[in-house]
């Protein structure tokens, strides 16, 4: 960071590097816009790693009449999917029928709108089952019977937020990570950034237009650049927990529970079951959410009413929790709050923008982006084109929606000394690009260093150099989830390695 007052002008200044954050960057910078992304940690380390790794229309929300928001996120499930086949994938849900919960008819015609009102095409439609018969019905307590199975698809939340960064790093937007900003000074038609790097350098940038895409951090920005605070927001945390695996088929489960919330049992990461999630309000710091023993032992309750197979709060491997900045509309109980977006446009006349992005969820940030770079087109004289990006794949997508079996056999024949497990888990977050980092090896020695399950020297490479990765954590659980499976020896080495790193 240079502190200079040569420093270079940016038409666009981002702060936050989740998935607004970084679906704005790669927008604006496809349309010709040079682009600043500041993010004060790692790229996806709040909430945009803590979601439900869904990409729903959010079946639930149409019980609070959320017609339009449900209908654009069905819309852009397989827009989604299409750019990026490799991290986003058609997953079934199976929904058991509970007397005394919603009634039948009301699950019906629920999920008639779910087929019909967001244009699905590729995905197949909802079936009704007999759970006694159906495999789902395996693994479940006795007594359900009938259900219904229907389609949304399934997402790697963080490495969505990081394949968006690199493309906009390609197409010429600047991408700082661990650059925290201090304080925003206006001075006529421009911002004047001061910012310090976790180093404890410190520097200023300067922008004519800020976003502030701070996510539950939004209000903070505001105060440091001394705006006033025209809107509330919520802030409501989700929390999961993961569990050994509890079904060996391949579909999720959509619960119910007696006071009206629901939560989903997805099968991850080939050998583990992820639960969630809560909605509770958050009234504490943003530096280290967690989840609560409370959230855990409800989640764990949830399951029992349905699991054959009972877990205790003992059983849980991993949770993580994120909080959501939900717009307040009022709603009494944070479930009901709207999971919808606003963008609040301040500055007048012959003043610097700034753009605040509130609210909103990961199925949502493609049209978010569209919206929020529109909105400033009228400051953006350099800013040229229209919606580009449900056409253009993030790397590593550039296969057909329905390839990656072809990928994955084409990368198994390739690399014969990968097994099963590490074809699937590289093909899946890197696509195409995995032959990147894979290169010509012909063994696993030829990718130098193996770290344990799979994590060679060559991938953690590639990801300290295209992706932006400087700590063991970084890779172990937001890059990759291989957290889950290192102990604390192998995490030790892998730090080791990486502090080595010029």
């Amino acid at each position: 960071m240079s502190s200079q007052a040569a420093d270079p002008l940016y038409d666009l200044a981002i702060i936050g590097g989740g998935i607004n954050g970084c679906g704005i960057a790669r927008d604006a910078a496809g349309r010709g816009v040079s682009v600043l992304l500041l993010e004060k940690g790692d790229l996806a380390q709040g909430t945009s790693s803590a979601s439900t790794k869904l990409i729903h229309g959010g079946l639930r929300y149409l019980e609070h009449y959320e017609f339009g928001l449900v209908r654009e996120s069905l819309a852009e499930r397989e827009r989604l999917w299409k750019i990026a086949p490799h991290i986003i994938h058609p997953l079934r849900f199976v929904l058991p029928w509970v007397p005394g919960l919603r009634p039948r008819w009301l699950l019906r015609l629920g999920l008639f709108l779910y087929d019909h009102i967001g244009g699905r095409r590729a995905l197949p439609p909802t079936q009704s089952i007999d759970l006694r018969r159906h495999p789902a019905g395996a693994p479940l307590k006795p007594g359900f019977g009938r259900g219904y199975v229907y389609s949304d698809g399934w997402v790697d939340d963080a490495r969505l937020v990081i394949l968006n960064a690199r493309d906009a790093a390609d197409r010429g937007a600047s991408i700082h990570t661990r650059t925290e900003v201090m304080r925003l000074e206006r001075a006529g038609e421009y911002w004047t950034i001061h910012a310090r790097r976790a180093s404890g350098e410190t520097g200023r940038f300067r922008a004519r237009i800020v976003v502030n895409a701070t996510g539950p951090s939004v209000l903070d920005l505001l105060a440091r650049a001394d705006l006033p605070i025209n809107r509330e927001i919520r802030l409501v945390r989700g929390s999961h927990i993961v569990v050994s695996r509890l079904f060996d088929h391949d579909c999720a489960y959509f619960f119910q529970l007696p006071d009206g919330r629901i939560f989903f049992a997805i099968p991850y990461e080939r050998d583990f079951t992820l639960i969630g999630t809560t909605d509770s309000d958050h009234h504490g710091s943003l530096d280290h959410v967690a989840a609560s023993a409370q959230e855990v032992a409800y989640l764990c309750d949830g399951a029992n009413r349905y699991f054959a197979r009972a877990i205790a709060p003992a059983d849980v491997i991993w949770t993580y929790a994120g909080v959501r900045p939900l717009v307040d509309d009022g709603s009494g109980k944070p479930e009901a709050a709207t999971r919808g977006y606003r963008l609040d446009l301040q500055g007048g006349e012959g003043e610097a923008r700034m753009l605040n992005v509130l609210g909103g969820k990961i199925t949502t940030y493609r049209r978010l982006a569209v919206e929020a770079v529109d909105r400033l087109k009228p400051f953006l004289p350099s800013l040229s084109g229209k919606d580009w990006t449900a056409g253009a794949p993030l790397p590593g997508g550039d296969f057909p929606m329905t390839g990656l079996a072809d990928l994955l056999s084409g990368l198994a024949r390739d690399y014969p000394f990968l097994d099963r497990g590490e074809v699937d888990r590289i093909g899946r977050a890197y696509g195409t690009a995995a032959r990147r980092w894979l290169g010509d090896a012909r063994r696993l020695d030829d990718l130098g260093i193996h770290f344990g399950h799979g994590l060679t020297q060559a991938e953690a490479h590639y990801l300290m150099t295209r992706e932006w990765a400087r700590t063991a954590r970084d890779i172990l659980w937001r890059r990759t989830k291989l957290g889950l499976r290192f102990d604390a020896d192998q995490s030790a080495r892998l730090s080791r390695w990486m502090e080595e790193r010029p």
